[in-house]
């Protein structure tokens, strides 16, 4: 079955409106219901709360406040560390409800629980706050000035860290002996991840064990940021996730909400429910993105590349997010010099901390920006020196494998020359000029662009994974990744069927429960089937070496005897046992295996996109949109495809549209919610076509794959911003508003 395009399974169920979000979960009796009450302000002292009305209201069983939870023991959510950085890691405290400060509009100050969402909201509405405004910062610019109002007293300068690598004495050196140095001032502005389904939970009190429902992607890794937080031990929490509407990284973490809401109902007794409304999740989840840098890159006269630099500075928000500072520091710089052989990089990152929501992974998580500094730069280069942009990616692509990246990054697997060269051919780059004096004719500026990308997927190191084998014929995959929308019942039960040479339907897939999952590190990083799947293969092969086995024993034979076809072993003589057979005289035959897997797959491609401008009015229309892409082999061609071209569309939204805008003087919110912040619609793409190729596999793993989940987002945007330079013949930075590219065509 490995190769097969086979139709997802779960969609039966989703089309017939019998999907399982947290908001089709049945509500247990006596369930009462969860509202946070938030900062109007971006940073103001938090004086004293009156809450006696509140308490006193219809309805309510319960208010709480930072002072409750301090009080109860619970102290800050944790934050990951990035390693050696230059200046230490800043990691500021940040309570589940406010504490003498709120930092960011949204911040959550109390929370209030009733027999009824409406009862919680009036509540809230009685509560009397105590603020004494301050002096906001919204931008990385303005925290990092010399005068800048400090969030917090432990970081100085409002710096949450700052981290390099590379050679700097390198770098200088080819800056001074080569023969063009080319300069931009690139942004990656602030994004979010905007899921269908808001961030919802369902806490109580189930056989005794403190539970937690919620629409996660990381069941083990957010229950153990939870108990961090709440000082107890993890196994005394349980975790479980339904069906998951959309994740793309802001579901890979705990937030203060879920620590509260567990220790409402550790309080009361009953159960407690929370739905976000997607305005809470614009302004007091997590965005993503918000990286400005000033890169140079430095060519021979030949326009062969000597040397990269690059000077970053990423949004941090107001708190550091698990995953957030990673993201603006280790992660580029494995895919900074993408699918080139470049010398010598330098590579400095700072994080600021700034009075906005706080940032975390967003599908990519640092190869986005990454590969649109490389990219851009190499667009800039063919400007600035009169040299072919194709040309010089062609000159450049790595072609001696392996090769050691200038940043350390050991790239194993790839024809990236290749791939340009297809995609060129395939985009009829050869017959753009005939199109563009089509358009021009008609008033209008087209543009081509033609480039390059380079995923470092892995996401979390190693992943566990168990097969059971049981006398009804069922075989149970239970795997510590988990899905989120990408398919996984289909893909892992068709992996297992072909693993074991079963039908699918034998198959039983369980999935984002920690009571029934050992281990695992959910979704995140493209890891899914490269660490899932390598998962299932050793202990696929361990269960069958089981029934082997236990199948010679009963058949009083030699393992070597047996033949193992069609889910049965088999004699010469015509005499067998098939799984379902062993497990009965035998018992439940079982695989489990936790790998400690580390290597990266290196998915890679070229993209193409063709655009036309109406000059009077800056209006963009994207006319093609052709994808070249190595992803190794491929399990089911279908949902490669499906997850490709869904992150070309978010990442063609962070091109031409997507912004998260705060009032640069009260860091007010000023996209809080889809009336202010755009995202593509169907009738904003053309048909988005992808190629995808299977002559790279990778040897990280034994299925031969390499992550597809976040690729498209990581190669749209240069290809898109690449086409929009050519039709304007100037810089435009994202996301390319009518606005944006009416005034670059104004001068």
């Amino acid at each position: 079955m490995f190769g097969q395009s086979i139709r997802r399974l779960e969609d039966d169920r989703f089309l017939r409106g019998q999907g399982r979000y947290m908001s089709d979960q049945a509500v247990p009796a006596g369930t009462l219901q969860a509202y946070f009450l938030r900062s109007p302000h971006a940073h103001a002292e938090l004086g004293a709360l009156e809450l006696a009305a509140a308490r006193a209201a219809p309805g309510v069983h319960l208010v709480l406040t930072g002072e409750d939870l301090r009080a109860a023991g619970i102290g800050s959510l944790p934050a990951l560390p990035i390693l050696e950085p230059d200046q230490p890691l800043v990691v500021p405290p940040r309570p589940a409800l406010a504490l003498g400060r709120v930092r960011h509009v949204g911040e959550a100050v109390a929370c209030i629980i009733a027999e009824t969402r409406e009862q919680a909201e009036d509540a809230g509405e009685l509560i009397d706050v105590d603020y004494t405004p301050l002096e906001a910062v919204a931008t990385t610019t303005a925290a990092l000035a010399p005068a800048a109002v400090q969030l917090h007293e432990s970081a100085p300068g409002n710096v949450a860290f700052r981290w390099q690598r590379g050679d700097a004495a390198a770098v200088r050196e080819a800056m001074a002996r080569a023969a063009h140095v080319v300069t931009r001032h690139l942004l990656n502005q602030r994004v979010t991840c905007a899921p269908i389904e808001p961030r919802a939970a369902l806490a109580c009190i189930e056989e005794g064990v403190l539970t937690l429902h919620l629409n996660g992607q990381n069941m083990h890794a957010i229950r153990g940021q939870i108990a961090t937080a709440m000082g107890i031990a993890p196994e005394s929490l349980h975790l479980l996730a339904p069906d998951v509407g959309g994740g793309f990284g802001v579901k890979n973490v705990a937030f203060g909400e879920h620590v509260v809401m567990l220790h409402a109902a550790r309080l009361l007794g009953r159960p407690i429910r929370w739905v976000a409304e997607m305005a809470e999740d614009f302004a007091a989840s997590a965005h993503g993105r918000g990286m400005e840098a000033t890169a140079r890159l430095a060519l021979d006269a030949e326009g062969r590349f000597l040397a990269l630099e690059v000077q970053a500075v990423s949004e941090m928000g107001a708190y550091l997010s698990s995953n957030g500072p990673y993201c603006a520091s280790h992660t580029p710089a494995t895919a900074l010099s993408g699918v080139y052989a470049i010398p010598a990089v330098h590579f400095t990152a700072c994080g600021a901390f700034s009075n906005t929501a706080p940032m975390e992974a967003y599908r990519g998580a640092g190869k986005p920006e990454a590969n649109y500094i490389i990219e851009m730069m190499i667009e800039a280069a063919a400007d600035d020196t009169g040299m072919d942009a194709q040309a010089l990616r062609e000159r450049n692509a790595i072609r001696d494998l392996p090769h050691r990246s200038a940043l350390g990054q050991d790239i194993r697997d790839g024809d990236f020359a290749a791939r340009l060269a297809e995609c060129a051919v395939l985009a009829d780059r050869a017959g753009f000029a005939a199109r563009r004096a089509e358009s021009a004719a008609r008033g209008k500026r087209r543009g081509f662009g033609l480039t390059a990308f380079l995923e470092t997927a892995r996401g979390a190191p190693g992943e566990w994974a168990r097969l059971r084998a049981s006398a009804d014929g069922v075989v149970e995959v239970a795997v510590g990744t988990q899905s989120n929308g990408q398919g996984h019942e289909t893909s892992f039960p068709q992996y297992v069927a072909h693993l074991l040479d079963i039908p699918i339907t034998s198959i039983r897939y369980v999935q984002a429960d920690t009571a029934r999952i050992v281990r695992g590190s959910g979704h995140g990083g493209a890891r899914s089937l490269h660490m899932g799947g390598e998962a299932m293969r050793q202990a696929g092969g361990v269960l069958l070496g089981q029934a082997r086995s236990a199948a010679a024993r009963l058949l009083q034979c030699m393992p070597d005897a047996l033949h193992y076809e069609a889910g049965r072993f088999g004699l010469p003589d015509g005499r067998g046992l098939t799984l379902a057979e062993i497990a009965a005289e035998d018992g439940t035959l079982e695989g489990e295996v936790a790998h400690a897997v580390d290597l990266v797959t290196f998915p890679n491609g070229a993209h193409a996109a063709e655009v036309e401008l109406d000059p009077e009015t800056g209006e963009v229309t994207l006319l093609r949109y052709i994808a070249v892409d190595d992803y190794g082999r491929l399990l089911n061609p279908m949902l490669a495809r499906g997850q490709v071209q869904g992150g070309v569309a978010q990442g063609i939204g962070q091109a031409l549209m997507e912004r998260i805008a705060y009032d640069s003087e009260s860091a007010q919110l000023l996209s809080a919610g889809f009336m202010d912040y755009a995202m593509p619609r169907a009738a904003d793409l053309p048909d988005l076509r992808v190629e995808l190729r299977e002559d790279q596999p990778t040897a990280a793993n034994g299925l031969g794959v390499k992550g597809t989940g976040q690729a498209g987002c990581i190669a749209a945007p240069q290809a898109i911003m690449a086409a929009i330079r050519d039709a304007v013949g100037a810089d435009v930075q994202m996301p390319a508003t009518p606005e944006a590219i009416w005034r670059a065509l104004a001068g």
